[in-house]
C-alpha cells in the first residue's frame, strides 16, 4: 500500500485480504518506494494512478501491478446503484504538469481497500475487471508519459499547405479567409461560413430550404456555394482540432503526449482529457512517423462486438460463424443467399436495435438461424425497458435511470443502450485484457513500446516488427482465453506493418523524410 503525503510517502505491506501485515516505512517520494519493493513484484494499491504513477514514471522506474482504488470505487458505485465518483482533476491536465500527488492518510487508504476486497469477494469475474481497469491505468500512464513519435515538422508542413503561413492566435489562416470569400461571392453577400444560422439564410435567399447544415445536405445541393463551404469546414476543423495550438500543446520533442482515461465512458471504453487522443483524423496520421530504424506494428480487431456477442451467447451456429476469418460470409451464406452486405446490417441490427425498414425483415431472418445470439441481446434491451440494470460479461453495471425517466424517460431509447452496454461493455473488457497483457510482454522488450491504444486497436513502435506482431497475437489469445476460457470464437487481428500510422493512401503530405515509404503488411 503506498499513502503519498505532503513531504513523504508511507508504504506497508498487507496481505491479499488487505490486512496489514508490516509496519509503515517512510520514502522521501513515490519512486524510493517503487525501487525499495517493486523487485518483489507486489501489486501496489494506492488512491489513483493518474495522479501517482506519472512521477515514478519520470524516474525510469515502472510497475508490473496496481490496484487503482478510484476506479474500483468508481466500478463498485455503479454495480451498487450510485453514480461514479467524479474524477478528480488536476489544475492542468496535461501530463507535464502533474507535479504534486493529493495527499492521502495511510489508514483512509488501507481501509478503503479492505471494504473493496470484501465488496469483490470471491467473485473471479469481478475480480479479473478490478485487475484489468488497474491494468489499464497503468498503460494509460505509461504512454502519456512516453508519447507516440509524431513529426511536428511534417505536421507544420501540413498546416501550412492546408492553411497558409501560421497566424496569431485571434486571426483567421489566410485559406480559411480565401474561402470565406469564395463562400460570400457565391451568395452574393457576406457569409460566415462558420454559422449555421447564416448559411441556411442564405441558402434560403436563394430558395433553398434545408433543415441543417449536415455534410450530406450539402452534397445534394447544385449551388456554387457547397464546395468552398464544405472544404471551409475541413481546414476550419484542422485548425481548431489540431492546428498550431494544439501542436503546441501536445507535441513535445516530437512525440504527442495526450491524457489518456480508462473508464471515461460508461461502458468502460476509454476517453481522453485533451489532445484528442482516440479521434487522430487521417490527415494527422500522415505525420505519426516511427523514429529512424523503427517501425510500427499496427493491430486491430475486426468485427470485434458481433465475435464478442457470440462467445458471450454460446450460440452453437453463430459460434461456428465466429470461427472464420470474415464473420459476415458465413452468416450471409447460410441466412442471405451470399449478399454479405446484408449479413453485416442485420448483425450490427441486432447489436444497436435497428427494428426499422429493412432491418426488420433482416432481423427476422436472424432470429430463425441464430435464436440464442438474438435472444441474448434481446432480453438485455427488455430488462433496460424496465429500467433495470444489465452487466457485462466480467460484471461491469450499467448506469441505472434516473428519477426523471421513471415518469418522462423513453423505455426504447434505454433499451437500445442496454441492448449494447452488454456486448460493447464485454468488448471494452476484452481489449483491456489485451493490453494489460501486451504491456507485460514488452516491458521484456528493450526494443519496443507501446505507444498507442483506441478501443480494439493498439500499436507497438519497434525495431522488430516481427517479435511485435508476436507479441500483440499472443495477448490476444491471452485476452480470450482469460474471458471466454477454450472457445471457438476467433479474434483475429489485423496487423499492418509501418513507418508511418497513415495508411499509403491516406498520406496527404510529401512522404516521410527518413525511412522507407509506409506500407502495410499482413
Amino acid at each position: 500500500m503506498l499513502a503519498p503525503g505532503p513531504e513523504r510517502v508511507v508504504a506497508i505491506r498487507t496481505g491479499d485480504d488487505g490486512t496489514v501485515t508490516g509496519s509503515p516505512v517512510e520514502f522521501p517520494d513515490a519512486a524510493a518506494a517503487v525501487r525499495a519493493f517493486e523487485s518483489e513484484h507486489p501489486r501496489w494499491v494506492w488512491p489513483d494512478t493518474a495522479a501517482v504513477y506519472p512521477q515514478i514514471l519520470r524516474t525510469g522506474l515502472r510497475v508490473d501491478r496496481c490496484h487503482d482504488l478510484a476506479l474500483t470505487r468508481a466500478l463498485l458505485s455503479v454495480r451498487a446503484g450510485k453514480p461514479a465518483p467524479a474524477q478528480a482533476l488536476p489544475p492542468d491536465a496535461r501530463p507535464a504538469l502533474f507535479d504534486t500527488t493529493p495527499a492521502a492518510d495511510p489508514a483512509t487508504v488501507i481501509g478503503e481497500h479492505t471494504a473493496q476486497l470484501r465488496t469483490i469477494g470471491s467473485d473471479p469475474r469481478l475480480r479479473l475487471l478490478v485487475a484489468a481497469e488497474s491494468a489499464g491505468a497503468l498503460a494509460a500512464a505509461e504512454m502519456g508519459h512516453v508519447g507516440m513519435p509524431f513529426s511536428a515538422t511534417e505536421h507544420r508542413r501540413l498546416l501550412e499547405s492546408a492553411l497558409g503561413p501560421r497566424v496569431p492566435p485571434d486571426a483567421l489562416p489566410h485559406r480559411l479567409r480565401d474561402l470565406a470569400d469564395e463562400v460570400g461571392a457565391a451568395f452574393g453577400r457576406r457569409v460566415n461560413p462558420a454559422s449555421q444560422p447564416e448559411v441556411v439564410a442564405a441558402f434560403a435567399r436563394d430558395g433553398i430550404e434545408l433543415p441543417s447544415t449536415r455534410a450530406w445536405l450539402l452534397r445534394d445541393i447544385d449551388h456554387p456555394a457547397v464546395e468552398p463551404l464544405l472544404r471551409y469546414r475541413d481546414l476550419a476543423k484542422l485548425h481548431s482540432a489540431n492546428g498550431w495550438a494544439w501542436l503546441d500543446t501536445w507535441v513535445r520533442d516530437d512525440r504527442f503526449r495526450p491524457v489518456y482515461v480508462p473508464g471515461g465512458v460508461v461502458s468502460g471504453r476509454w476517453a481522453s482529457r485533451g489532445g484528442g487522443a482516440l479521434q487522430i483524423p487521417k490527415p494527422v496520421r500522415a505525420s505519426v512517423i516511427a523514429d529512424p530504424g523503427h517501425t510500427f506494428v499496427i493491430a486491430d480487431a475486426g468485427q470485434l462486438e458481433p465475435r464478442i456477442l457470440a462467445a458471450m451467447s454460446g450460440d452453437p451456429l453463430m459460434v461456428a460463424a465466429a470461427g472464420a476469418d470474415d464473420l459476415y460470409a458465413p452468416v450471409a451464406a447460410e441466412v442471405f443467399d451470399g449478399d454479405r452486405a446484408q449479413a453485416k446490417v442485420a448483425i450490427l441490427g441486432v447489436l444497436y436495435g435497428a427494428t426499422a425498414g429493412e432491418a426488420r425483415y433482416l432481423l427476422t431472418l436472424l432470429r430463425k438461424r441464430f435464436p440464442v445470439a438474438v435472444r441474448y441481446v434481446e432480453e438485455a434491451a427488455r430488462a433496460g425497458e424496465r429500467g433495470e440494470v444489465v452487466h457485462s460479461w466480467l460484471g461491469r453495471a450499467c448506469p441505472p435511470p434516473d428519477d426523471r425517466w421513471w415518469s418522462h424517460g423513453d423505455p426504447r431509447a434505454r433499451g437500445r443502450f442496454t441492448r449494447n452496454f452488454v456486448v460493447q461493455a464485454t468488448a471494452a473488457e476484452w481489449a483491456l485484457c489485451l493490453l494489460a497483457d501486451l504491456r507485460l510482454r514488452l516491458a521484456g522488450d528493450v526494443d519496443a513500446e507501446l505507444v498507442f491504444f483506441q478501443h480494439d486497436e493498439v500499436v507497438v513502435h519497434c525495431r522488430d516488427p516481427h517479435t511485435a506482431t508476436r507479441h500483440v497475437l499472443d495477448a490476444t489469445a491471452a485476452a480470450t482465453r482469460l474471458l471466454f476460457g477454450d472457445t471457438a470464437v476467433r479474434f483475429p487481428m489485423d496487423v499492418a506493418v509501418r513507418d508511418c500510422y497513415a495508411d499509403p493512401d491516406e498520406v496527404t503530405g510529401p512522404p516521410p523524410a527518413s525511412g522507407s515509404p509506409a506500407a502495410s503488411t499482413r
